[in-house]
């Protein structure tokens, strides 16, 4: 009862101490924020108190203290500097030592802004936001200066960690990875559509692991796919029980190169997306309805009969459609086979066009790229700030327990 009660009078001590500081605030016409704010001058004191802190363990004795006489290092004064914060520009006073060896750590020699600042602008950078753009934002909110080859250098900084996080290995086998490409704008010279390849794994533990992002060249082709498909193999996946994609032409072939006993599985989402191509927008809610006792089918025999009756009143009309999906058949009808919870995670791509929404967001607010180095710099800064609570991760592990209880008996003995 003690262990309970401690943290809930701590927690009461600090509300009424935020209650006091606040009525002292305004009593004195001291705003909360800005320049002379109350939060700027308790940051000031927090971290001059720090350093103060920091000063006393470098000389080994407190300030006045005659111990530190004839020590041969002694306090030399104070120095002003400037620093930015999340709350704005925060000017402190950092303490000297006569041999300028102190090297003070919560704010650095040369620091000039605190890491939550760094953060901010990666946040900024992930929603898309350009260099200058995040600089009129922090002039606009905190009235502090930060150029743009200071943002650039920022963001750069992720560089290195996107490359480590691009080869790191991964897990020996997944249940299904979702393929997918999005398409981006490079104005280098002149404008290109090129794509940026996408790869979601789920883990045996139903955990959403993103593979790579990979900047193509020209529109989205299976060779391409083959080649990233070979480095996921290379990282350590031996074995994929289903890939789920679109029904770009090529890529089971290249799939299966890769994993002879992966599945292929189209995306019916994609199918149907592609079927409303052939027909006016009029037609779509009548088409919709009539196929949908096709790929809710119990069997692939009954998937074929229901799309027979499907051919028979839109084939003559739109004999594309048709023609769509006797194509896609083979690639369409594998998720028949399987419980109703494989089919419920596998039908369709939801799982990565999620994230592809994200990420489309992210190049709509940035319109064009100059290179292609920075689309997929600003995309893995999507991707970092993905579902930053963990309660989605939370929520995607939950959804898919019964659909890998079902992976375990349709495929024994490949997952472990």
């Amino acid at each position: 009862m003690t262990e309970t009660l401690e943290p809930m009078a701590d927690e009461v001590e600090q509300q009424q101490l935020a209650q006091q500081l606040l009525a002292q605030a305004k009593e004195q016409g001291i705003e909360l924020m800005g320049p002379n704010g109350l939060l700027g001058q308790l940051t000031k004191n927090v971290l001059e108190t720090a350093l103060d802190a920091e000063m006393t363990e470098h000389l080994g004795y407190e300030k006045h203290d005659p111990a530190g006489r004839g020590s041969g290092n002694s306090r030399n004064g104070t120095r002003s500097k400037t620093v930015l914060t999340e709350i704005g520009p925060v000017e402190i006073e950092v303490p000297r030592d006569t041999e300028s060896s102190f090297e003070p750590k919560i704010v650095r020699k040369r620091q000039r802004r605190l890491t939550g600042i760094d953060e901010i602008v990666l946040s900024l950078s992930a929603k898309g936001l350009t260099t200058g753009e995040i600089s009129a934002h922090f002039q606009d909110i905190y009235g502090a200066s930060v150029s743009k080859d200071t943002i650039s250098r920022i963001t750069d900084k992720v560089l290195e960690e996107m490359t480590e996080w691009q080869n790191r290995p991964l897990d020996r086998v997944y249940p299904v990875v979702f393929i997918d490409a999005i398409h981006v704008k490079i104005r280098d010279g002149q404008v290109t559509n090129p794509p940026i390849y996408v790869a979601i794994g789920v883990t045996v533990n139903g955990k959403r692991d993103i593979l790579g992002l990979w900047a193509g060249d020209g529109g989205e082709g299976a060779k391409f796919w083959l080649a990233v498909l070979t480095e996921i193999k290379n990282r350590g996946v031996a074995d994929v029980c289903i890939v789920v994609c679109d029904g770009l032409k090529g890529l089971p072939e290249a799939i299966n190169t890769v994993w002879e006993l992966a599945v292929v599985q189209t995306c019916v989402i994609h199918l149907i997306r592609n079927t409303f191509r052939f027909a006016p927008r009029q037609h779509w809610d009548e088409m919709s309805r009539d196929l949908k006792p096709v790929y809710t089918a119990p069997t692939e025999a009954a998937a074929k009969e229901r799309f027979v009756e499907f051919s028979t009143k839109w084939g003559p009309k739109y004999p594309a459609i048709v023609r769509l999906w006797d194509n896609a058949w083979s690639e369409f009808v594998p998720f028949l086979d399987y419980d109703v919870e494989i089919r419920r995670v596998i039908c369709s791509t939801n799982a990565i066009e999620s994230v592809n929404a994200r990420y489309r967001r992210a190049i709509r607010a940035r319109g064009h790229f100059p290179t292609e180095q920075a689309a997929l710099e600003c995309l893995y800064l999507a991707t970092r700030a993905l579902d930053p609570t963990g309660r989605g991760r939370a929520r995607w592990a939950t959804r898919w327990k019964p659909a890998l209880n079902a992976f375990a008996i349709t495929f024994e003995g490949r997952i472990n």
